[in-house]
C-alpha cells in the first residue's frame, strides 16, 4: 500500500492551511515523484537540523529516508508541506504494533518558527487516528528545542522519559477538549494575521473602476473616497489617469507602492490575471465583486472552472479571497474608516460584526441596523464563499475588541461541524445570532427507519445551533432586535421580568408575550409593591402601572425601587407618549436610573414621532427603544437563552466501559464482506453491534416456521412476543405484526398463523415480554455534511402521533444529552408523573452515550432505530432495534485546521 493510499487521498490532493504567521502552506500526502524535490530540500536543510532529526551529520540518511519514504510500501505514512513552489518539510509515522507508530520529522530552517512543524504535527495526528493509531512515539534530542516545543504545546496529551539525552515521547493522537481548544487559538491567530492586512489595509487599489458613475468599480472607488479612508487609494484603469481625485493606473504593477486590498469589479474571464498580477506584487487580500461563476448554472462548468483557477491562484499566492460575486466589505474602525462596498447605505460604527452570503440580505441587514440606531463594526458579504467563509470570520471576530455580537446570514455550510466547534467557543464570550436561508421542509431523507423518516434538512441545523449555543434568528428584523439588546451589557441573570411603565395595554401585550416566550412575570412582594405604590404606583403588581400621568420623577423612582428588590433579572419599560409628559425628559429619567442598574433594561415608546431609537447613558451605552412591546420581549428572550447557554457548563464527553470497538468494526467488516454494497442488519449482527457497544437489549431469537417460532418460545421464557420480520416493515402494528403476552405455545401457533398471514412472510422473531415502563425512541440517521444525528424521543406507537423528539450532534457530551432528554414533552413520565415509579433516567443516558460511541466509531451506520427503548425503575432495555450499514469513504476530519475548499 503506498502512502498516497494509505492516507485516503487522491494523488495530488491534499489540505491548504494557515501557518502563523498568516502565509498559506500546502500539506499532502507524499507522492513518488517527490523524491527528487525532497533531496533538494536535504542539501537546503542546515548541519544543525540534519543532526536533530538523524542524531548524526551524515546527509546520506536524509537522502536514505527520502528514498525510503518514497518508494517503499510497507505501510508508513508521509506527509509533506508546499510552500512557495518547493517541498520545505515532511513528517512520517512508520507502524509499530497495533495502535501505535513511530513518527519523526524533518523542517527547512528557513520556514522554522513558522507553525509548519505544528501543522504537520496535526495532520500527521489526524492521518494516524483515521488509521488506528491511538499513540504515535518519537525519540528527540534533549537539545532539539523547537521539536520539544512544538510537542509540547501541540495540544496532545502525551508522556515523557528522558534517557541518556533523548527524550522518549508517546503522544496520544485522540481529540480532546483541551486539544481543540489549542488547535483553535492557534488557527484564531493565524486568522488574524492572514486577514488583518485585508480588514485594515493602508493601501486600497479599485480594478476596474470606470470614469462615469452607476458602474461598480466606479461606486465602490466613491464610498470608499467618501467613507473617510484613512489610508491611501488607487484606481486601475487603463484608459485614465485620474477618476475623480483618485489617481489611476493601467495595472497593479503599475501602482508605485505596495497595495494591501484589491476590491476586482473587472468581468469574470479577466479576473485570473487581475489575481496573478496582485500575487506578484504581494497583495494580502482581494474582493471580487464580480459575478459570473459557479452561481450562475447557465454557464455549465465553465463559471466553476474559473472559480477553482481564482482559488488556486489565490493560495498560491496567499492572498485572502472574499467572494467573488459579493457586495464588498466595511471596517468602521476609526483608524480604517473603510466602506468597500457599492452599497447606498453607510453603516455607523458600533459593535455588531455581520457576514452575509447574500447581497441583498446584507444590504437589508445594514439597512435595519442604521434605521434602529446599531452600530457596525465590520461587515462582509460572503457571496460564493469560495475561501473566505462564516468560519474564517467567528475565528477573525473572536478576537475583535470592536466586536460584541456576531451575526450571520448563511445559506449553505461548508464544515457544519468545524462551525459548530467554534461556534461553541466563541459563544462563550460573544453571542452568535444567525438567520439561516431555506427552511424548507422538503427533502425529507429516504428511510425505512423513523429517525430517517423524521430527519428534514433543518434537523442538523436546529441541532447544530441548540449544542453550540448559536440564536437562530427567523428574520434579518429579530437578528437586529437581539443584537441591540445583546450589544448592552450586563446580560439577564435569569428568566424573571419586570414591566414598568405608563401604558396599561402595552404592559398586558409584554406579559403575554413573555408568557408565550418562557420568560416570567412574578409577582412582587409586599414590601417591593408599597415602595412602588409610594411612588405614585397605581398598580403595584407586575406589570407595574405608574398611571398615564407618571411624571419622569415618579418612573425613576420606581425603576430604582424593581432594580433594587433583587426580586426581577430583566426591566421592560412601557411608555406611552402623551400631552403630560416630555419625551426626552422621559428618557432621561430612565438614563439616570439605569446608570446604576446591574441588569437590562429596555424601553418600548409609543406615539411619539420625536422618540429615538435608543438612549444614550453617560457610560456610552445605549439602551434600545422598540415601537412594540411584542418586540422587546421577543429580544430580551433571546438575550435570556443566550445567557442561559453561556453559563452552563461545557459537559465532557462520558469515557465509556465495557465497549468493544476492535469486536465492533469485526462486525461491520463482517457484513460488508457478505454484502458489499450494504443493507439491514439482521437480528445477529444487530445484536453483536449492540453487545460491543454495550447496550442491555431483550434478545431477539429469530424464526421462518411455526415449530421454530415454538423452539424459539421456549428458550426465550414465556410470555413472550412475537413480531413480523419481513424486510421494509416500519409500522408493525399497522398490518396486524405484532403480538404481546403470548403465555403459552397455542397462543404463539395462533399468532404465528395470523401474523405471517397479515404480512405474506414467514420470518418472524420472538422475545421475552420486557418489563414494564415508558417507551423511548433512540436513532442515529447520518447526514453528508453534519455527520452523525443523534435522535430521541417518545417511542412505540407515540413516535409519529407525537413527533416528540430531540435532536443533536456528535460529540455528545453529558449536558447535551440530559438537556436532550428532559426537553422531551414526555420527561414528566420518566420523572415519576402523578406518584408512578420513575425510570432509571441514567440508565437510559447512559444508551445514549453508547449509542452515540457506535454512531462515531462505524462511519458505515446510516440509520439505527431502537423503537422502542423500555425505561423502567431497574434500568432501560432495547426492545425493537434495526440497524442499516453502507459502504463508506473515511469521514473527513472535521476538526482539522483545513482552509475551505471550493466545493462548487
Amino acid at each position: 500500500m503506498t502512502a498516497v493510499e494509505q492516507v485516503g487521498e487522491r494523488p495530488g490532493a491534499g489540505w491548504d492551511v494557515l501557518a502563523s504567521d498568516g502565509s498559506v502552506v500546502r500539506i499532502r500526502p507524499l507522492r513518488e515523484d517527490d523524491e527528487p524535490r525532497l533531496q533538494a530540500m536535504n542539501q537546503r536543510v542546515s548541519d544543525r537540523s540534519i543532526y536533530l532529526r538523524f542524531f548524526g551529520i551524515s546527509r546520506s540518511s536524509a537522502d536514505e529516508q527520502t528514498h525510503h519514504l518514497t518508494t517503499d510500501h510497507d505501510g508508513h505514512v508521509a506527509l509533506v508541506a508546499e510552500y512557495d513552489d518547493r517541498l520545505v518539510g515532511v513528517a512520517s509515522y512508520e507502524p509499530l504494533s497495533t495502535g501505535e507508530a513511530e513518527m519523526a520529522f524533518l523542517l527547512e530552517d528557513s520556514v522554522q518558527r513558522r507553525g509548519i512543524g505544528t501543522l504537520l504535527l496535526e495532520q500527521l495526528a489526524a492521518v494516524a487516528r483515521e488509521n488506528g493509531i491511538e499513540r504515535l512515539l518519537a525519540d528527540t534530542l534533549l537539545e532539539n528545542v523547537g521539536m520539544l516545543r512544538v510537542f509540547a504545546d501541540s495540544g496532545f496529551e502525551q508522556v515523557r522519559k528522558l534517557d541518556s539525552g533523548v527524550i522518549e515521547l508517546v503522544l496520544d493522537t485522540a481529540y480532546r477538549p483541551s486539544t481543540l481548544e489549542r488547535m483553535a487559538d492557534r488557527e484564531r491567530a493565524a486568522e488574524d494575521r492572514s486577514l488583518h492586512r485585508v480588514f485594515s489595509p493602508r493601501a486600497v487599489a479599485v480594478v476596474g473602476a470606470g470614469r462615469k458613475p452607476g458602474g461598480i468599480g466606479h461606486e465602490v472607488l466613491v464610498n470608499i473616497v467618501r467613507g473617510k479612508f484613512t489610508g491611501s487609494v488607487y484606481a486601475v484603469n487603463p484608459h485614465a489617469d485620474l477618476i475623480g481625485d483618485v489617481p489611476a493606473y493601467p495595472s497593479i504593477a503599475a501602482v508605485p507602492r505596495q497595495i494591501d486590498l484589491v476590491v476586482i469589479a473587472v468581468p469574470a474571464e479577466q479576473v485570473p490575471q487581475v489575481l496573478t498580477d496582485c500575487g506578484e506584487r504581494g497583495v494580502a487580500g482581494a474582493v471580487v465583486l464580480t459575478s459570473g461563476f459557479a452561481e450562475l448554472s447557465g454557464l455549465g462548468d465553465t463559471g466553476r472552472a474559473v472559480q477553482r483557477e481564482i482559488l488556486e491562484i489565490a493560495r498560491r499566492h496567499s492572498i485572502r479571497l472574499i467572494g467573488p460575486n459579493c457586495l464588498g466589505l466595511v471596517n468602521t474602525a476609526p483608524e480604517v474608516s473603510l466602506n468597500a462596498t457599492f452599497a447606498e447605505m453607510v453603516p455607523m460604527p458600533g459593535s455588531l460584526a455581520i457576514a452575509a452570503q447574500s447581497g441583498a440580505v446584507g444590504i437589508a441587514v445594514l439597512e435595519q441596523a442604521a434605521r434602529t440606531g446599531l452600530g457596525i463594526s465590520e461587515f462582509v458579504s460572503l457571496g460564493n464563499k469560495v475561501d473566505v467563509s462564516g468560519n474564517d470570520l467567528l475565528l477573525h471576530w473572536w478576537g475583535d475588541p470592536r466586536t460584541a455580537v456576531i451575526g450571520l446570514y448563511l445559506e449553505s455550510f461548508g464544515n457544519p461541524r468545524k462551525f459548530g466547534g467554534l461556534a461553541r467557543l466563541v459563544g462563550r464570550t460573544k453571542p452568535i445570532l444567525v438567520v439561516k436561508g431555506g427552511r424548507s421542509v422538503g427533502g425529507r431523507r429516504a428511510g425505512v427507519s423513523h429517525t430517517a423518516a423524521a430527519a428534514t434538512p433543518e434537523t442538523a441545523v436546529d441541532a447544530l445551533f441548540a449544542q453550540s449555543g448559536v440564536l437562530r434568528m427567523d428574520t434579518v428584523e429579530e437578528l437586529v432586535e437581539t443584537a441591540r439588546v445583546l450589544a448592552v451589557r450586563p446580560l439577564p441573570r435569569g428568566r424573571r421580568l419586570a414591566v414598568v411603565g405608563n401604558a396599561g395595554g402595552a404592559g398586558v401585550l409584554a406579559a403575554d408575550a413573555a408568557g408565550r416566550l418562557g420568560l416570567e412575570l412574578p409577582e412582587l412582594s409586599q414590601a417591593v409593591q408599597q415602595e412602588l405604590t409610594a411612588t405614585g404606583a397605581v398598580g403595584s403588581g407586575n406589570p407595574v402601572d405608574l398611571g398615564a400621568a407618571a411624571s419622569p420623577k415618579s418612573l425613576a423612582q420606581a425603576l430604582k425601587v424593581i432594580m433594587a428588590s433583587g426580586e426581577v433579572d430583566t426591566v421592560l419599560v412601557c411608555y406611552a407618549a402623551t400631552r403630560a409628559g416630555r419625551v426626552d425628559e422621559i428618557f432621561d429619567a430612565i438614563a439616570t436610573a439605569a446608570a446604576l442598574a446591574d441588569l437590562p433594561i429596555v424601553v418600548n415608546c409609543v406615539g411619539s414621532i420625536d422618540a429615538g431609537p435608543e438612549i444614550a447613558l453617560a457610560d456610552g451605552r445605549r439602551l434600545p427603544v422598540f415601537p412594540f412591546p411584542e418586540s422587546a420581549v421577543r429580544a430580551l428572550a433571546q438575550a435570556v437563552r443566550y445567557a442561559e447557554w453561556r453559563a452552563r457548563p461545557q459537559g465532557d464527553v462520558p469515557d465509556l466501559t465495557h465497549v468493544d470497538p476492535i469486536g465492533a468494526r469485526a462486525v461491520v467488516r463482517r457484513f460488508l464482506e457478505r454484502s458489499p454494497d450494504g443493507g439491514w442488519l439482521d437480528s445477529l449482527h444487530t445484536g453483536q453491534l449492540l453487545q460491543c457497544a454495550g447496550v442491555p437489549a431483550i434478545p431477539v431469537l429469530a424464526a421462518s416456521s411455526r415449530s421454530e417460532a415454538i423452539a424459539a418460545a421456549e428458550t426465550a421464557g414465556y410470555p413472550v412476543a412475537l413480531k413480523t420480520a419481513a424486510p421494509g416493515v416500519l409500522h408493525k402494528t399497522d398490518i396486524g405484526g405484532v403480538r404481546v403476552g403470548l403465555s403459552n405455545s397455542v397462543q404463539l401457533g395462533t399468532a404465528y398463523a395470523e401474523i405471517t398471514a397479515a404480512t405474506g412472510d414467514p420470518h418472524v422473531v420472538v422475545q421475552a415480554m420486557a418489563p414494564n415502563g415508558t417507551e423511548l425512541v433512540i436513532g442515529v440517521v447520518r447526514d453528508r455534511l453534519f455527520g452523525p444525528l443523534l435522535m430521541a424521543g417518545s417511542g412505540g406507537i407515540l413516535t409519529d402521533l407525537l413527533a416528540d423528539r430531540q435532536w443533536r450532534g456528535l460529540p455528545l457530551t453529558d449536558l447535551d444529552a440530559t438537556d436532550m432528554l428532559h426537553s422531551l414533552r414526555c420527561a414528566p413520565l420518566l420523572a415519576g408523573y402523578r406518584g408512578a415509579q420513575a425510570a432509571d433516567q441514567e440508565a437510559v443516558l447512559d444508551i445514549i452515550h453508547r449509542i452515540a460511541w457506535l454512531a462515531e466509531l462505524v462511519p458505515e451506520l446510516a440509520e439505527l432505530d431502537i423503537n422502542p427503548l423500555i425505561a423502567g425503575p431497574a434500568g432501560a432495555f432495547a426492545v425493537d432495534v434495526r440497524m442499516r450499514l453502507t459502504p463508506t469513504t473515511r469521514e473527513p476530519d472535521w476538526h482539522a485546521r483545513h482552509l475551505r475548499a471550493d466545493s462548487a
